[in-house]
């Protein structure tokens, strides 16, 4: 019964992500309703922790946003691309690395690609190369951002195991840094040479015969660097670092954070929570931006919906784990221990169904703790939460098809063969390689 229960689980997980995004959120919520009143299972745990960090951030994000500032942030990555622009193949994906790293969402993409895509064309490189390694690093910096819940979740359940209460979110990110970059780094030096020329590929010169192809690809020019920001637009960027250095600041002094008599300071969790609310606020009233357009930008509408997902996924998997985890924990703890390394691939399986490194961290953390694997190695293998890349179905990856005027950027005839899955193997298996590494050195 219970592996019939673990596959009607699969079964409602993989009918969300036909329909993504606040589907799989409410679809999981079916699942769950089963899991208690039919199945006859406790009730787990909402991640109400790991919701309200992503509603926080989300919120001060999007204030950037509505200031200016991720416009102002876009010129910047913008003359950068353009100053260089026969190396758009490794700066296109180090700037949206970047830009997540920061943002704490990989959904700056969108207003990125269209230039990355517009520089490498321009210059006659195929624009596959650093266009799908660019959406791929979008998302593998998740776990790298300190304002990543994901992160966040990992540091919560690390410092409550006995003996790793001293472990901060400086140290976990020293780990998943070098990690996602040295992934981000391989798979850009990858993109280098792959497909062929643009000149020599077959779609590209097929859409030039086209008229209406022709035009837009001869015609197509993407920028933001004519366009007038108003100060506000700095002055949002700068308060939104300050809240980074501050946060980065506050976890590396644990004092700060004791208040009074205190038996332990307040948690990572809440202090992120706190600091981007507080400085959103700030942000607010510096700027002067007007409130009512904060929910219509594009960081809000994908960060709520990212939050709603979680809920569901996240509520429905912790129901059947914390039901399954005794006979769980027993058909599979002798392979976990004979190879740690297997962890890796369980996160990647659930990671490529539910599409989140928060929900993925939420749903299999606790079972890695359980199961006795070494703290270092499960923020070594960090890096694993990302697979989503694997079915291209995700929103960013779809845009950035879309993006390419050219062609080169595609999803397959045999639909795994698409352009995102040799960026993401190498970015992840690199990150999980360097991240185990570093890991032992970090995580003690």
């Amino acid at each position: 019964m219970l592996y019939l229960e673990f596959l009607f689980l699969l079964l409602m997980l993989y009918i969300g992500s036909r329909y993504g995004g606040i589907g799989l959120g409410v679809v999981s919520g079916i699942g769950l309703a089963i899991e208690v009143f039919i199945f006859r299972m406790p009730v787990g745990k909402a991640p109400i922790d790991v919701m309200l960090i992503i509603l926080a951030v989300v919120t001060c994000a999007s204030v950037l946003e509505a200031a200016g500032g991720l416009k102002f942030m876009l010129q910047i990555a913008e003359r950068v691309l353009r100053s260089n622009p026969k190396r758009v193949t490794i700066l296109g994906p180090l700037v949206t690395y970047f830009m997540t790293f920061m943002l704490g969402t990989g959904h700056s993409v969108y207003s990125i690609m269209p230039i990355i895509g517009d520089v490498a064309l321009k210059n006659k490189i195929r624009p596959e190369r650093p266009m799908a390694a660019a959406s791929v690093a979008s998302q593998l910096a998740i776990t790298s951002s300190p304002l990543s819940a994901a992160v966040v979740f990992y540091l919560g359940k690390i410092t409550a195991l006995p003996g790793f209460e001293h472990i901060t979110l400086l140290d976990i990110i020293c780990v998943t840094v070098p990690a996602t970059l040295a992934g981000t780094i391989a798979m850009s030096l990858y993109s280098l040479r792959r497909g062929k020329e643009l000149e020599d590929d077959k779609e590209y010169q097929r859409r030039l015969q086209d008229p209406i192809w022709r035009e837009r690809i001869l015609n197509t020019t993407s920028t933001t660097l004519n366009e007038e920001l108003p100060p506000a637009s700095k002055q949002s960027v700068y308060l939104f670092l300050l809240s980074l250095v501050t946060i980065v600041i506050i976890a590396m002094f644990p004092e700060i954070r004791t208040i009074g008599n205190a038996p332990k300071p307040i948690s990572m969790s809440l202090i992120i929570q706190m600091m981007m609310l507080c400085f959103g606020g700030i942000t607010l009233l510096v700027t002067k931006t007007n409130p009512q357009i904060v929910p219509n930008g594009v960081v809000f509408k994908s960060g709520m919906v990212a939050a709603i997902a979680i809920f569901g996924i996240a509520w429905m998997s912790d129901t059947y784990f914390q039901y399954a985890m005794p006979q769980f924990k027993a058909g599979i703890i002798d392979m976990v221990k004979a190879y740690p390394w297997t962890f890796a691939l369980a996160l990647f399986a659930v990671s490529v169904v539910i599409n989140s490194q928060a929900a993925t961290a939420v749903m299999m953390l606790p079972v890695g703790i359980e199961l006795g694997l070494s703290p270092a190695l499960l923020v070594g293998l960090m890096a694993a939460t990302y697979a989503y890349f694997f079915i291209p179905n995700y929103p960013s990856d779809i845009a950035t098809v879309n993006f390419d005027v050219t062609g080169t950027t595609k999803i397959g005839k045999y639909y795994f063969n698409h352009s995102f899955m040799a960026p993401g193997l190498i970015g992840v298996v690199t990150a999980c390689i360097v991240g185990y590494l570093v890991a032992q050195v970090v995580i003690r």
